[in-house]
């Protein structure tokens, strides 16, 4: 198992800057802590093998106490309401859509009745087994409740539901009603006793989704969405509350309203605004998702900036997670003459051994010195695109361990390493992008404040081909090792940079590689990246399924990726009809395909298939006798290229990408070589076809190919891609002696030479 883990600050720093470490010992041991420069982080014996040069710092030779941290996961809302601790009547009522009705101790409501928030003496509204609601009052030595049993809540059905309880008398009542009626079953239930008094609302704290220990951790979470909250300070049933939800009935004055939260304004933002007069407005934590249909959505709008007031829901989770907000263990100030590049902070409480991994490396770039907006880039360098966006995407990724049918998927036993088990024995890490959350629902936020344990060196994913199985940022350590060993200057950037500072960052380099699987860009990176190409950037598109999915990066929550998985694409969920949009931008997600700009615009190739078993190799087209692309195969006579590789056994596989006209490919392109004799495995993506065809796999589908593709830009540039994950996998091959290697260098000595195409 895993003895160390951590997590950096930032994925990106520049010379003279601080990035911070945070850092858990599982069994609170002391540990060592090294920076290394990242050339290699595949341990497969066949290829160059782990390589990390260390890099002197202030840290060599220190001790570090070590303790282990805690996660709190699940997200909630909290608010203070001024006139609480005026009130001697709380009722509160909501429009819920519970999502997990088999589990129990789910929180809706909490409010506190000490000064200093002691949850001994509390207050609380929760969804208990089967859907029945309880309302409980806790005192320091007592403990009593109501529950509502005679009308459960039905998963996935609106319901108004809410209480009154009288501080001083006790007297408490609880209130259901389905928003939908079936014969058989309760639409409609009430229940009221006496119950423990109160004393009084000291605190003016309420939290909503979740309840708050001693320690100020939080547990408990309710799982669903969650519309409308109202607290108000008179005795309320459900009329009063159906008058004050609806905007179209609701009094102006909202007399005696402490508090009506309209989750369908400020999207944007993580602020629940609060409509009464004395504006007590929330906070949510840990990225409940937003932008959701609310109880009143009619179907007929379908995005929720043109009508907001049908999306007042917020769907919270109990393995929501934005923030680790783990104590940070280690500061370093990034020395001024330290090169771009890739790097990692190694730390270890010993060797590896096969009950427990005591290394871990926690992965990060340095950047070069940011340049001030109002200078002009020197258009003379080379940059690696890391792309970061997609590594947040994939973090923590668990189809290995809960996707159906996955070893028949992707034709293998899965292996499992110890990071694969801590991750399925540590939920409250949360997953990627590709996973779904507890209640069923699809996790649409991603985050890399917490430990990612596949963005590491050593790291083996089941989706990374036979061999040596690697996926995202370790599959791009093999391009690293390959610039290494040919000796090529290099900076590297982000796409998380680009999204932020735009066509600018780009302006420094003649010459842009991407990693292996560049998939998700937001506007900001697409227009960025189309831009610098077209006033004569030099793109090298070294992998497949790039540039696929639109996502959006929240501007107040740094370091989320949002994703909505629209009507189309290779998906493991799919949003809910009309919740396609950003809550973040307000933009159709999905995608770009779908959207109107293919991937074929930017690198003249898109999506076209995937299987995970075994690579191919690529056959040579009359296209590469152009004189054109003369310079590509000087010195390769080879017809086919790249029959063997560390990824699958070959330079064409994983996922495939082809030329396609119609979807943006320049007319003007050269193919010059493609794949062939795919596996029934590798099989067309869903959006190439309507009807299903008979033959999907690549031993019958003749569409199932990648292409490599040459074209030139306008302003002077070109772009070379292949289509491929497994291409860099392929670099290494015979000590970087191979036909691979050599066609990718060629290119690269002819993008940086100083004369337009």
């Amino acid at each position: 198992m895993l003895k160390l883990l951590g997590y950096p600050d930032r994925y990106s720093v520049a010379p003279e800057e601080e990035i911070g470490f945070y850092i858990s010992a599982e069994d609170n041991q002391s540990y060592t802590a090294n920076l290394v420069r990242v050339v290699c982080g595949d341990c497969n014996p066949q290829g160059p093998g782990l390589i990390h040069h260390p890099i002197h710092s202030v840290l060599d030779g220190k001790q570090f106490d070590g303790a282990r941290q805690h996660t709190d996961a699940g997200s909630y809302m909290e608010a203070n309401v001024k006139g609480l601790a005026r009130s001697s009547q709380i009722s509160f009522f909501a429009t819920i859509w519970p999502t997990l009705v088999a589990v129990g101790n789910q929180t809706i409501f909490t409010c506190n009745f000490d000064r200093d928030f002691n949850p001994s003496n509390r207050l609380r509204l929760f969804q208990d087994v089967g859907g029945v609601l309880v309302l409980e009052v806790k005192g320091e030595n007592s403990l009593e409740s109501l529950r509502l049993e005679e009308s459960p809540l039905l998963e996935r059905q609106w319901a108004s539901i809410g209480f009154n309880y009288d501080i001083r008398t006790g007297h408490a009542s609880l209130h259901y009603q389905s928003l939908n009626h079936y014969p058989g079953l309760p639409s409609k239930g009430q229940s009221a006793t006496t119950l423990a008094a109160g004393g009084k609302a000291w605190a003016a704290q309420i939290l909503i989704a979740s309840l708050r220990q001693s320690d100020g951790s939080h547990i408990a979470h309710f799982n669903g969405k969650i519309d409308s909250p109202l607290l108000m300070s008179v005795h309320c049933d459900l009329n009063m509350y159906a008058t004050l939800r609806d905007p179209s009935k609701r009094d102006a004055k909202m007399e005696n309203c402490l508090a009506l939260w309209d989750f369908s304004l400020d999207m944007s933002s993580n602020r629940a605004i609060d409509l009464s007069p004395d504006a007590n407005h929330g906070q949510f934590f840990q990225a409940p998702t937003r932008a959701m249909k609310g109880w009143n959505w009619s179907g007929d709008n379908h995005h929720w900036i043109s009508h907001p007031e049908e999306y007042g829901a917020v769907h919270f989770h109990e393995d929501d997670l934005y923030d680790a907000a783990w104590s940070q263990s280690i500061k370093l100030r990034i020395d001024p003459k330290m090169k771009s590049g890739a790097y990692a902070l190694c730390i270890s409480c010993g060797p590896n051994l096969p009950g427990a991994t005591q290394t871990f490396y926690i992965p990060f770039f340095v950047r070069p010195v940011r340049r001030a907006a109002n200078v002009i880039g020197k258009r003379d360098r080379l940059a690696f695109l890391a792309p970061t966006v997609s590594y947040v995407a994939y973090a923590n990724n668990q189809l290995s361990l809960h996707a159906l049918n996955s070893e028949r998927n992707i034709g293998r036993l899965i292996e499992m390493g110890h990071a694969d088990l801590y991750m399925n024995e540590h939920p409250e890490l949360a997953g990627s992008l590709y996973d779904k959350h507890r209640d069923g629902s699809g996790v649409a936020y991603s985050s890399r404040l917490r430990p990612v344990l596949n963005f590491t060196s050593q790291y083996h994913s089941c989706l990374g081909g036979h061999g040596s199985s690697l996926w995202q940022y370790n599959a791009d350590t093999h391009l690293f090792a390959w610039l290494e060993a040919k000796g090529v200057d290099y900076d590297v950037i982000t796409d998380e940079d680009m999204h932020v500072e735009g066509e600018h960052l780009l302006s420094d380099y003649r010459v842009i590689m991407t990693g292996t699987h560049p998939e998700y860009y937001s506007t900001n990176m697409w227009q960025s990246l189309k831009t610098w190409q077209d006033n004569g950037g030099r793109l090298m598109y070294l992998g497949g399924n790039g540039f696929y999915w639109h996502v959006a990066l929240p501007a107040n929550l740094p370091g989320l990726v949002e994703v909505r998985r629209a009507e189309d694409g290779i998906r493991t969920w799919e949003a809910e009809p009309g919740e396609y949009y950003h809550a973040a931008t307000g933009e159709l997600s999905g995608l770009f395909r779908r959207r109107g700009h293919a991937p074929n615009e930017i690198c003249g190739l898109g999506f076209i298939a995937q299987g995970f078993d075994l690579c191919s190799y690529y056959r040579r087209m009359p296209d590469a006798d152009n004189p054109r692309a003369a310079f590509i195969f000087e010195g390769v006579p080879d017809s086919i290229i790249g029959n063997f590789g560390l990824i699958g056994g070959g330079a064409a596989g994983l996922e495939l990408d082809c030329m396609n006209v119609l979807l943006g490919t320049p007319p003007h392109a050269l193919q010059l070589a493609t794949s062939e004799e795919h596996t029934q495995q590798v099989l067309l993506v869903n959006e190439e076809f309507g009807v299903v065809p008979i033959a999907l796999g690549g031993d019958q589908n003749e569409r199932v190919r990648a292409d490599i593709v040459f074209y030139e830009t306008p302003s002077g540039g070109a772009v070379f891609s292949v289509g491929s994950i497994s291409w860099c996998g392929s670099l290494p091959f015979n000590a970087f002696e191979n036909n691979v290697s050599r066609i990718t260098e060629n290119v690269l000595r002819r993008f940086m030479a100083g004369e337009n195409f």
